[in-house]
């Protein structure tokens, strides 16, 4: 039984995040944690206090903004009991990896509690982290091994947090699987497209452990279709295993093709968060591509975007700038955005905490270079929306100096090139690799889970896709299962 009047006695409060003069001179987590002294600030108790609010609505609508599914009330109320042991049982019914949910997920399940509306919804997402952090703390996050093997092998490709969760719930069943990523680490866009500030890599290789331990197998630096001598054949592919999961996310960045586009010093964000992370894990000490010193200008202002702003800041970037095209959000919800759908409205990440500035309605509308090739400027113009198309405002022109310009407007599908060609798989007309109501695409045994399959989308997708695909496999393989099915391929967010 829940608190009934914790939300009466107790404000929303969420931990504080270091200084940001202290912050940006290191990569580590931008909240306080137990071992910079998170106790002393924010302890366990003040947590305990937060999910005592939750009201275990008679109709929880934060179950109906996951798509996971997460049993939200009842782990809520059980972090509220200090029972952490059952707290991480539930938590782990539904969600494979709430370490990485509880960092990185924009929480459209707060955007659906019933307190958000009075603009105070439960700290969900901090009791989600602070549960996980008292499981592995605990010794409660355990390998679950199968007690009997099928026989059957399954190739994921891809190490994201779809190929991941599916790789996790397969082997689990049972089933031999090997997971193919083609960098040198695992985990995708975990490992080199989330910043450190974000999500230290520690999370992530700990919860890899416990994945090696179970029996899933992970092979690197092997791009599957590719035409490298380490690679693997399509061929070798489906000779080898007897399902394949496609789970290699929606790599293709959207381009800016402006006049000036081929100078030196334009760069697509996914050129450059990698190089950062590998800085930020002491890979590198100078990366190639870089902010240092320089006016960065990015186009962009979603959360890939926040990613490059913090990256250039902790490089040490003289000004950082980020341009969208679409209008400030509004700073409470429209009429056209009820509640419990997700919030559209102003939000300040911890990236943009720290500096930089921000210019909505804007577009590009050609870079300037140096007589040496590299980029200088942007020239920009404000715009008006007329009959749903952007126009230009005239007279709006002026140029905006910038060494380096990061394009961060979000990606428009699947890699062709290798893979997808290579298995012989449909791409329907968004770029997505096309796929049935059993997750299967047009090539029988091949089946696709993830960006890959949804287009660019949140954690919380990849996940639930990566144990409903699971699932589709497991029947295709066995003829039954009792793998969970969060979602389906057409499933949509709350709307």
């Amino acid at each position: 039984m829940a608190d009934s009047t914790g939300f009466l006695k107790y404000e929303r409060a969420m931990p504080p995040r270091r200084p940001v003069d202290v912050r940006i001179l290191d990569w580590k987590d931008v909240y306080l944690t137990r071992q910079n002294g998170e106790d002393g600030v924010y302890p366990v108790a003040a947590l305990r206090q937060q999910a005592a609010r939750c009201m275990d609505c008679g109709i929880p609508f934060c179950h109906h903004g996951c798509p996971l599914g997460n049993l939200i009330p009842e782990w809520n109320d059980l972090a509220r009991r200090d029972d952490w042991r059952d707290a991480i049982e539930r938590l782990h019914a539904t969600n494979n990896f709430p370490e990485f949910t509880g960092k990185l997920c924009p929480a459209p399940c707060e955007g659906a509690c019933v307190l958000n509306l009075q603009d105070s919804p439960v700290t969900i997402k901090q009791i989600e982290w602070e549960i996980i952090d008292q499981a592995f703390e605990h010794g409660y996050v355990e390998p679950q091994t199968p007690a009997e093997r099928t026989g059957r092998k399954v190739a994921v490709v891809g190490s994201g947090p779809a190929g991941l969760a599916a790789a996790q719930q397969l082997t689990r069943a049972g089933h031999d699987v090997t997971v193919f990523e083609r960098a040198d680490r695992v985990g995708g866009l975990l490992r080199y497209g989330i910043p450190e500030f974000k999500m230290e890599k520690a999370v992530l290789d700990r919860r890899l452990d416990q994945m090696r331990a179970e029996g899933t197998r992970f092979v690197t630096g092997v791009e599957v279709g590719g035409s490298g001598e380490a690679d693997l054949s399509a061929e070798q592919l489906r000779g080898e295993y007897d399902a394949v999961v496609i789970a290699a996310g929606s790599t293709i960045g959207r381009d800016l093709p402006a006049p000036g586009r081929e100078l030196e010093g334009i760069h697509l964000a996914m050129e450059f968060l990698p190089f950062g992370n590998r800085q930020a894990l002491g890979e590198l000490d100078d990366p190639p591509i870089t902010a240092r010193g320089k006016d960065v200008v990015i186009i962009g202002g979603g959360d890939t975007g926040a990613d490059c702003l913090g990256t250039s800041h902790r490089q040490g970037a003289r000004s950082v700038t980020q341009l969208e095209i679409m209008p400030a959000p509004p700073d409470k919800r429209s009429e056209g955005n009820p509640w419990p759908t997700y919030p559209m409205i102003m939000r300040v990440s911890s990236a943009h905490e720290e500096g930089g500035e921000r210019l909505y309605s804007v577009n590009t509308e050609r870079f300037l270079g140096d007589d040496e090739g590299r980029v200088r400027a942007l020239v920009i113009h404000e715009v008006e929306r007329v009959d749903g198309r952007f126009q230009k405002i005239e007279g709006t022109e002026r140029e905006l100096p910038a060494q380096l310009v990061l394009l961060a407007m979000g990606f428009t599908g699947v890699q062709r090139e290798g893979l997808v060609e290579a298995l012989g798989v449909e791409v329907d007309g968004r770029g997505n690799v096309a796929r049935d109501d059993e997750w299967m695409t047009t090539v029988p045994g091949v089946f696709v889970a993830g960006d890959a399959g949804r287009g660019q989308s949140l954690i919380v997708w990849a996940i639930a896709e990566g144990r409903a695909a699971a699932g589709a496999v497991d029947t295709y393989l066995t003829g039954s299962s009792m793998l969970p099915r969060p979602v389906t391929p057409t499933a949509v967010a709350l709307r």
